[in-house]
């Protein structure tokens, strides 16, 4: 594996900040938002000077029960050759349900969600993997990721899940630090354990970032800064491997470059700490854990097993996203708890694809678009829903007449024709006489 060093995660808030720091190494920048023939002049730069970028997937779903989509892999290959990486990741993790294989509506979830570790969603699982590494021209790396709950009926830990899956794909693991500090306060899970029983060879790099604890649970924001468990996390997986790259993610709330500079020492000196330890010990450069093991022979999909995995996903995520009943043995409680980060996440990336809509609405966006996501669903990606949204609100009747004519101007820029029910002399006056939740 090729050594990456230090890194940070590439945002265009930070462009600037990013370029002039000192000891950057690499750079990891989210696959989705590049844009292949306009690539930011930041990004350019630094490619120029040497610095190694990796595109990060979020939207493939390869723990979804469906094969991975060939436009969403091939997407991936096309940002990997194109920025000459070494290597491109994705998640462990669902991000859609429903469709023709459960004859159910698709329905998107906006954000990671975690699979149930059972031998039937491993099965899925390491079938995709397989899928993905063939359309991809470079090794593929997969992360764990944090979660606010836990499946019912689970038959392995986290280690021995991502073992399993090292063992029978030969796929590289990208190990968040940070997420395994989640799932030790969300679901009472040994961080140490987990490590202890990774194939820790097989780890392509590392991810640090910060969040935040609220009612005993811990939120994965990657808006807050890296706290002290997390950096012990990475001492403790530092004394047993020698990680080829470290990246530190913040993705809102972006503090003084100072602050970002400080954090990445921070991290440095946590590794130089884990080494300290592994020499003290006198560990190998694996230490005690599992050596990587090597991919073994492929083997089918058992039938049925993708259906019935379909069937699961989507009622979770109908209960999540719909208002549905949420399935038996499930804590409620905790699905609360997700669903309102999911419709939270929502409206802040809607409020970011576009900008027009909060600055129309100004203090109600939030509160309407809240509204909005509890009744509808998002089946579409995040431009779809603000378009559905901005239809959504141009239906109600609910808008000051200014706001309701730029707002339907926006729409139909966008969308083509304006919606029937923005036609009618009636609804425009009925429009310029209210004012948005009653102002």
């Amino acid at each position: 594996m090729q050594r990456l060093g230090t890194g940070i995660g590439w945002r265009p808030e930070i462009a600037d900040a990013v370029e002039a720091m000192p000891g950057i190494d690499w750079v990891e920048v989210v696959a989705e938002n590049v844009c292949l023939g306009h690539l930011p002049d930041s990004l350019r730069r630094l490619r120029e000077r040497g610095v190694t970028v990796v595109p990060h997937g979020v939207a493939l779903g390869l723990g979804g029960a469906d094969r991975p989509d060939p436009g969403r892999l091939s997407a991936l290959a096309e940002r990997a050759e194109a920025l000459g990486s070494p290597l491109v990741t994705e998640h462990i993790a669902f991000v859609r349900a429903g469709g023709p294989l459960t004859a159910s509506p698709r329905l998107e979830a906006g954000h990671l969600l975690p699979v149930p570790r059972t031998r039937d969603a491993l099965d899925v699982l390491c079938e995709n993997v397989r899928i993905a590494q063939d359309a991809l021209p470079v090794p593929l790396a997969v992360e764990n990721i944090a979660a606010l709950f836990s499946w019912p009926g689970e038959e392995m830990t986290e280690g021995q899940f991502l073992y399993e899956l090292a063992d029978r794909t030969g796929v590289r693991l990208l190990i968040d630090v940070a997420n395994l500090h989640t799932n030790h306060v969300n679901r009472g899970e040994d961080p140490a354990k987990a490590l202890a029983e990774l194939p820790v060879e097989a780890i392509a790099y590392v991810h640090v970032a910060g969040g935040f604890e609220r009612d005993g649970v811990w939120h994965d924001s990657h808006a807050h800064p890296v706290p002290r468990p997390v950096l012990d996390i990475l001492t403790d997986l530092a004394s047993r491997v020698a990680p080829a790259g470290v990246l530190l993610e913040r993705d809102e709330n972006f503090p003084e470059p100072a602050e970002l500079e400080g954090e990445l020492a921070a991290i440095r000196e946590a590794l130089r700490k884990g080494r300290g330890q592994s020499r003290a010990a006198g560990a190998e450069t694996a230490g005690t854990s599992a050596p990587r093991p090597a991919a073994t022979a492929a083997t089918a999909v058992p039938d049925g097993v993708r259906e019935r995995l379909g069937l699961a996903q989507a009622a979770l995520l109908s209960a999540l996203v719909a208002g549905t009943p949420a399935p038996e043995g499930f804590d409620r409680a905790r699905l609360r708890v997700q669903t309102r980060a999911l419709a939270g996440k929502r409206a802040g990336v809607v409020a970011k694809v576009a900008p027009e809509l909060p600055e129309l609405l100004g203090d109600a966006y939030r509160t309407e678009f809240l509204a909005y996501a509890h009744r509808r669903p998002m089946t579409g990606g995040y431009r779809r829903d603000a378009l559905d949204f901005a239809e959504h609100l141009l239906d109600s009747g609910r808008l000051q007449a200014r706001v309701r004519r730029e707002m339907r101007a926006w729409w139909r820029e966008r969308s083509g024709p304006a919606p029937r029910s923005a036609r009618p002399a009636a609804r425009l006056a009925r429009g310029a006489r209210r004012v948005l939740l009653g102002r």
